[in-house]
């Protein structure tokens, strides 16, 4: 595999500073300013396949954190994708055996890939993982999203969706520089090249976050390519109310009065389809729909809440066979992410 890395390390000391600073919003946006992660990518390619093709399976998971990485390569090897939406990557994080992930599932699928930091992790993650690696640290403490596709990857781009610098302070459990953000990249299929988007909107905004962060995703796809096809997938977080909101037993009681069926069915209180569907964008024959693709917390076996959080929207080109994966070890059986795999055929 060969490429290219934008994408140095910043070193501990450079961490630590930051973490002993300021942690106001102005500090925030001078960091992503000058740091080398904020608009760069990791890129490596691997040999083409024989023949382009008209039809792919495009596949797209938050791998939280991809700490099972043997077993998640496995997994999505048996799914047989030729395009990969990934989030939740880590790279040089203690949690995931300090491996740079998106890079490793890549060589043992034989893809190319692109890789982009959303957060700049200035701690070893959230309040269990600083339990159970107490003393440990980060060899580069990066955390993001990939493309990775069987075949040559085209254009590859970073599309940063928000700078709010609401992770920053630490007041969400973890202290982290960046914000949410896209991979795009085209692959040739079909006679023509095809726009993929990998995506991870906020958990912890409202829906008018997320909306607003679509719009800055759909205006990026925009200047890309305006006449590509286009499939964006990824977890979309959308959670039919602010985060905040569900630990509200009152609030989420009438919520449920009002539309028993919102955790599985959210699309008519996140506005994020709404500003999709005015772009072109169509999502019902893209995905399972009224299917959950939140995983709970267990050893084993299918969990599945009631949350349809990831999802599939498209535009300009012809889809088939959504289907949602169970996210477990093929051996073990045991859970690799608390989201499942969502899966679709696209024909160009």
């Amino acid at each position: 595999m060969t490429g290219r890395s934008l994408l140095p390390a910043i070193s501990q000391p450079q961490r630590d500073a930051i973490l002993a600073g300021p942690r106001d919003a102005a500090t925030h946006a001078r960091l992503l300013a000058t740091l080398p992660f904020a608009n760069a990518l990791d890129v490596a390619s691997a040999p083409a396949p024989a023949a382009e093709r008209a039809v792919i399976r495009v596949v797209a998971w938050n791998a939280e954190r991809c700490k099972h990485l043997e077993e998640s390569a496995a997994f999505l090897t048996a799914i047989g994708a030729d395009v990969l939406l990934l989030s939740e990557l880590d790279w040089g994080m203690a949690r995931s055996q300090q491996q740079h992930t998106a890079r490793e599932l890549a060589s043992r699928l034989g893809m190319s890939f692109a890789y982009g930091v959303e957060f700049l992790e200035l701690g070893v993650g959230g309040e269990r993982e600083r339990a159970e690696l107490h003393g440990q640290a980060n060899a580069v403490g990066y955390h993001g999203n990939a493309v990775l596709v069987r075949g040559p990857l085209l254009r590859p781009q970073l599309v940063r969706l928000e700078t709010r610098a609401n992770w920053f302070d630490g007041a969400r459990g973890e202290a982290r520089v960046g914000g949410r953000c896209a991979v795009l990249a085209q692959l040739r299929m079909g006679g023509r090249d095809v726009t993929f988007a990998a995506v991870h909107l906020d958990s912890h905004g409202s829906p008018a976050n997320r909306a607003a962060e679509m719009c800055v995703l759909l205006d990026a796809i925009e200047a890309y390519d305006r006449a590509a096809p286009v499939v964006i997938g990824g977890d979309l977080n959308a959670f039919s109310l602010p985060l905040a909101d569900l630990a509200d037993r009152e609030r989420v009681a009438l919520a449920l009065r009002e539309d028993p069926l919102r955790w599985s069915h959210p699309v008519p209180h996140e506005p994020l389809f709404a500003v999709a569907a005015e772009r072109g964008y169509t999502w019902s024959q893209a995905n399972v729909l009224g299917e959950s693709t939140l995983r709970h917390a267990a050893d084993t076996g299918s969990m599945r809440g009631k949350l349809k959080l990831d999802w599939f929207l498209c535009r300009g080109i012809a889809t088939h066979e959504p289907r949602v994966v169970d996210a477990v070890g093929l051996r073990s059986g045991s859970m690799l992410s608390d989201h499942e795999a969502i899966a679709l055929s696209i024909r160009a």
